[in-house]
This record gives structure tokens, C-alpha cells and sequence, in this order.
């Protein structure tokens, strides 16, 4: 489903990625580890259509992502791609129900329909009595769980994940571990995980280990 070839990247005189080449089924849900520096966050953001390789091609569900430009770029990011970030990055002045529309509202689908799906993901997910609440009065658990509605809201292809744990407790840390797998189970979601847990990379179907911008080795 999502497939990368020789993927490279420098910033300045820094080789960050050195020809990377990566497959994730449908379904998978893979994790990305590595010391700090290896090149995992860049990959995503790469992967993610945050960023652009230097050389090298992305693909995601037969479409070559790294052709596109301007507002076709954005618009295939905003539909096919979920982001889950280590800082939630919710926007403080709107409600968690606002801050999960905005996606779907940014792709042009009707009020109506995005707030109806907006409401059952939250549901879903454990914050019907919070939907209306702004972030500042949200946990940090519940801050997190808000980002992965929103980046469920358009039925993306895969959630990108960066260190989604980073800075929670241990206890909600796992909480999150667990919705992952369970989301997996209900829409067949994918997943791309960078991560320091090693508990969760654990879990996951694959590891992928990075040093020094290449992929070392694959584990199941």
C-alpha cells in the first residue's frame, strides 16, 4: 500500500536518509525505532508529504505522491494521510469536537457529515462527555485521543504516528498502545509508528530499526 524507493535527504552537509527503501501492507501496523539522528522522524515527515526527498519516490495506493505539488499535494495529504504527533497539536481557542472537523472541513465535505463522524469517533473513543471541552481542560490522554480522532475523521489510508507516547504516563501510554491495535481491528487501519517505547514497537506486526539513515533490519 505504501512503498518507498532509495529515498535520500540531506540538509546542508548532513546525510540524514542515505537510500531508503521501505513496503507497509494494508492493515500493518509497523513501528520505526532508532537512536535519535537516525533519520526515523524525517523518513515520516517524507512519507508523510510533510517534507520532500532529495532523490527517490513514494507511492501510496498506486499513486506517486512525490509528483504532486501545490494544492494537489494538500489535498492528498488531507484525504489519504492521519497525522499523530508527540505534542497534540490541538488548537486551543476551538472545542475537541471543532479540532476533529477542521480536517474535514478543510477537504470541502459537508458540515453536516463531518461533524456527525466527528461525534461518533469521539464516542468511540471514550470522550462523548468531553466533545465540547477546549484542550486546555482535556488530560493529556484525552489531548491525544482527540488527535487520533482527527486524524481518523476523512478515513485515511494510514495514521503517521511521531513518538504519539512521548509525553504521556506510563498508564495512558498504554491506554493509546491498545487504541491503536483496537482501531487496527475495526476499519483495518494502517499505521506508521516512530518510536523510543519499546514496549509498544514491541506490539506491533514489524520493527523497523534505523542507524545512521538506513534501515539496518526488520523484525517481526
Amino acid at each position: 500500500m505504501l512503498s518507498c524507493k532509495q529515498i535520500t535527504k540531506r540538509y546542508g552537509s548532513l546525510e540524514v536518509l542515505k537510500g531508503v527503501d521501505l513496503n507497509i501492507a494494508k492493515g500493518e501496523i509497523v513501528s520505526l525505532v532508532g537512536s535519535s539522528g537516525a533519520g526515523k522522524s524525517t523518513l515520516l515527515h517524507i512519507l508523510g508529504t510533510l517534507d520532500a526527498a532529495d532523490t527517490g519516490q513514494v507511492w501510496l495506493n498506486n499513486v506517486q505522491v512525490d509528483s504532486l505539488k501545490g494544492d494537489a499535494l494538500a489535498m492528498f495529504r488531507n484525504r489519504h494521510i492521519g497525522f499523530v504527533f508527540q505534542f497534540h497539536h490541538l488548537l486551543p481557542e476551538f472545542t475537541a469536537l471543532e479540532n476533529v472537523c477542521i480536517p474535514g472541513w478543510l477537504g470541502y465535505k459537508k458540515k453536516k457529515e463531518v461533524e456527525t463522524r466527528a461525534i461518533e469517533l469521539l464516542k468511540m473513543l471514550g470522550l462523548a462527555e468531553r466533545m465540547n471541552n477546549k484542550p486546555a481542560e482535556l488530560s493529556g490522554g484525552e489531548q491525544q485521543r482527540v488527535a487520533v480522532a482527527r486524524a481518523l475523521i476523512n478515513n485515511p489510508d494510514i495514521i503517521m504516528a511521531d513518538e504519539p507516547t512521548g509525553n504521556l504516563d506510563s498508564t495512558h501510554a498504554r491506554e493509546l498502545h491498545q487504541l491503536f491495535f483496537d482501531l487496527r481491528k475495526q476499519f483495518n487501519q494502517t499505521f506508521l509508528i516512530v518510536t523510543h517505547n519499546e514496549e509498544l514497537a514491541a506490539q506491533c506486526d514489524r520493527t523497523v530499526h534505523m542507524k545512521d539513515g538506513r534501515i539496518v533490519a526488520s523484525t517481526n
